[in-house]
């Protein structure tokens, strides 16, 4: 696990909990990425009313959240997760979402950079919750 990961996620254990918790929830769809047969990555999407976030509930009905993170450092830098996510948030559109969402922390330069290179733009700081993210949203 890279440090970008326990940076933006938290405690791996408690995060590993997390999402074994998630398996079980129909609306939440988990992806393991992979790269030339090699997983390198996680990423998960759900509809922003499902778990309702206060910062997200203005976007229109049916928009999809993405939250990800590169667990393997060597795929850092290279343009995978940008690719990855571009052709996500692309696939979400597709299948009929009005617009896709993803919500870093606003320190997380390299995650705006990459998520930008994505597709996705930035629309504001909000508070979160936990803390204040940038709302990035790809579509119209």
């Amino acid at each position: 696990t890279t440090s970008e990961v326990v940076q933006g996620w938290g405690d791996p254990d408690h995060e590993a909990a997390l999402l074994e918790g998630d398996l079980a929830e129909s609306g939440m769809t988990m992806l393991i990425v992979s790269h030339d047969g090699v997983p390198f990555a996680y990423a998960q999407h759900y509809d922003v009313r499902t778990w309702p976030q206060p910062h997200l509930q203005d976007l229109p009905p049916g928009t999809r959240a993405i939250d990800c993170f590169i667990g393997e450092p060597g795929m850092l830098g290279k343009g995978h997760g940008s690719a990855v996510l571009r052709q996500l948030a692309r696939q979400l559109i597709e299948e009929g979402a009005p617009m896709v969402v993803i919500d870093p922390d606003p320190e997380n330069h390299r995650a705006r950079r990459a998520y930008a290179r994505a597709g996705f733009r930035e629309r504001g700081i909000a508070e979160a919750g936990e803390g204040p993210a940038m709302v990035m949203v790809f579509g119209p």
